[in-house]
């Protein structure tokens, strides 16, 4: 019989207030080096059930009410963590029990360096001097292929990027080499290369040390690659659990089903229809340049280039869905802020129905900006919190004048309306909206103005699949309903099939391949295409590869002020399929 590491029995957790307790009689076995999966969608309790487990609850007001939390040693003795005091919880966490949390900005403190932080950890449970210290530090940055781990550790969070922060957190939780390691939703805001590499590394991990990973996740493919055992929670209640062979085949609960349907599988999205061509497209972008300048030294001298976005080409026809898909500082969102106006380029031109809008002063962009709008990553932070939402969607009409006052109500009532959410929305709070409803919110906001070009940055990568849907047909139906065209970036390969006509990747800052949607995801053209592809997640248990990807050469997008652009052509490989090629290749 598998050694047990941790067992959880009738676990039961309540909040001031609250008519019943949130989490109910919750049971949980996990042995030494078995990988668990905690899957349900956004309320159904996973978060506060796993920091009850840490005693973590308790500083966000929350009560263990009853229940045991046995902790095996391996040697035949236990700890019951529900019974521990403050001092004792201390020794644990971080050291037996790592924590890796969803959110790295609010997890890492701001005012302290990733290397402080870092060393902290491991000091804090490992008797090694602090040059001990810093090489186990820089070891974990380089195990989770962080670039230039050196510089990073003498870096502060806000200097680096999403998936660069949660790498750092990962790196953070395994340095102690824990017995167990509770990740919540640890690749929810990665790529799907870092993704499938984090995922490999936490197996690596755990083979060579036996650590056991509770993982919660809304998504069912980060389940099937790496979970050898399922629980499947629903307000509050475990609802279904068992191998996850057995829970994928044999789903026993209509919920389990709904969320193993609502994944969206790479693959199985029907043949987009065909588009007859048009004379002027809705958003044009031709050879568009953007360079940040890397200053150094005491006065600011102006030493290199980031070469964001670098001789960039593409046009969106209406009514078409063009996706941009890429790793993270890829320049995405860069040539989205861009496109935006809200960046100026070194060069190239921007066309909004013809009229190239990087020529434009002050008044007529505020015109143009009636027919390109933008609907951002996360729904809550791009809604201000101390306006009702009939006061969000009327602003943009507002500023342009787009009716009187009774028009512009009627007008906001009926995009409330539209969008799917109740009449009595409009003089709620964003707070008091789930995320879904508040991505509904800003695409209603987004639409307001009838506009000829909407981009859409990562619009569901925060939100539960089964949520992911509804939002993604919505988007269909406005852009059928408004005949709209929709630059969406996204990094979620099985996503972009299920929305887009058109497919193009970037990779640091160049656009690498474009075509057809089935083009370049059945046939890519280009190495780094055909890399993103193999590592999206697995649809079933059955398919899991035992891989570990190849390491890749980290380029770093920096490059001396006076370096001569690179010339390139755009090889046609099929029926509107072009890749880049550079000249000297």
């Amino acid at each position: 019989m598998t050694e047990p590491l941790l067992d959880i029995d009738g676990l039961t957790v309540s909040f001031p207030g609250a008519p019943r307790p949130v989490v109910r009689d919750f049971s949980l076995r996990i042995a030494r080096g078995q990988v668990v999966a905690l899957v349900g969608e956004s309320g159904s309790g996973k978060s506060v059930t796993v920091k009850a487990i840490l005693r973590l609850i308790e500083f966000q007001g929350g009560r263990i009410t009853a229940g045991q939390g046995w902790l095996h040693d391996g040697k035949g003795g236990r700890i019951d963590l529900f019974a521990c005091s403050e001092p004792q919880m201390q020794k644990i966490r971080g050291n037996r029990i790592a924590m890796i949390f969803q959110e790295p900005m609010t997890s890492l403190n701001p005012v302290l360096t990733v290397g402080f932080q870092l060393r902290e950890a491991v000091l804090r449970h490992q008797d090694v001097s602090r040059a001990e210290a810093d090489r186990i530090c820089l070891e974990a940055l380089q195990q989770v292929r962080l670039s230039e781990p050196e510089r990073r550790l003498t870096q502060y969070p806000h200097e680096l990027s999403g998936g660069m922060r949660q790498r750092v957190m990962i790196a953070m939780a395994l340095a102690c080499k824990p017995d167990l390691l509770i990740a919540d939703e640890p690749t929810t805001a990665l790529d799907v290369t870092v993704q499938a590499e984090i995922l490999a590394l936490l197996r690596t991990i755990q083979a060579e040390t036996g650590m056991a990973v509770l993982i919660i996740t809304h998504d069912m493919g980060v389940v099937a690659e790496i979970a050898a055992h399922v629980q499947v929670m629903l307000h509050g209640d475990t609802i279904e659990h068992g191998p996850v062979q057995q829970v994928f085949d044999q789903p026993q609960q209509p919920y389990t089903r709904s969320l193993l349907d609502a994944a969206p599988k790479l693959g199985s999205a029907p043949p987009p229809p065909p588009r007859p061509p048009v004379a002027i497209p809705a958003l044009e972008v031709c050879n568009l340049v953007l360079r940040y300048p890397v200053r150094r030294g005491l006065f600011g001298t102006h030493r290199a280039n980031v070469h964001a976005v670098e001789d960039v080409s593409f046009a969106v026809a209406p009514g078409e869905t063009l996706a941009l898909v890429g790793e993270s500082g890829c320049g995405k969102s860069s040539l989205a802020r861009t496109i935006l106006r809200l960046q100026t380029p070194q060069s190239g031109e921007i066309r909004l129905n013809g009229q190239n809008i990087l020529g434009f002063d002050h008044t007529r962009m505020k015109a143009a900006r009636r027919g390109i709008q933008m609907v951002f990553q996360d729904p809550y932070a791009s809604l201000n919190p101390r306006k009702r939402v009939a006061e969000i969607i009327a602003e943009p009409l507002q500023i342009h004048g787009a009716g009187s006052a009774a028009e512009i109500r009627e007008r906001v009532a009926a995009l409330i309306a539209r969008v799917g959410l109740p009449p009595e929305a409009a003089g709620r709070f964003p707070h008091e909206f789930s995320g879904g409803q508040r991505q509904r919110i800003c695409i209603a906001r987004a639409v307001a103005l009838n506009p000829s070009v909407i981009i859409a940055d990562e619009p569901v990568s925060a939100l539960d699949v089964s949520i992911q849907a509804s939002i993604l047909d919505l988007i269909e139906e406005i852009q059928a309903e408004f005949n709209v065209a929709i630059l969406f970036i996204s990094h979620d390969m099985a996503v972009v099939e299920k929305v887009a006509d058109r497919v193009a990747v970037m990779y640091q800052g160049e656009l690498i391949e474009i075509g057809p949607r089935d083009a370049v995801l059945r046939t890519p053209a280009h190495a780094y295409t055909r890399q993103l592809l193999e590592a999206v997640p697995v649809p079933h248990p059955s398919l899991r590869r035992d891989r570990m990807p190849a390491p890749r050469q980290i380029v770093s997008p920096i490059h001396p002020v006076d370096a001569p652009p690179r010339g390139f052509v755009m090889e046609e490989v099929g029926p509107g399929h072009f890749l880049r090629r550079d000249k000297d290749s």
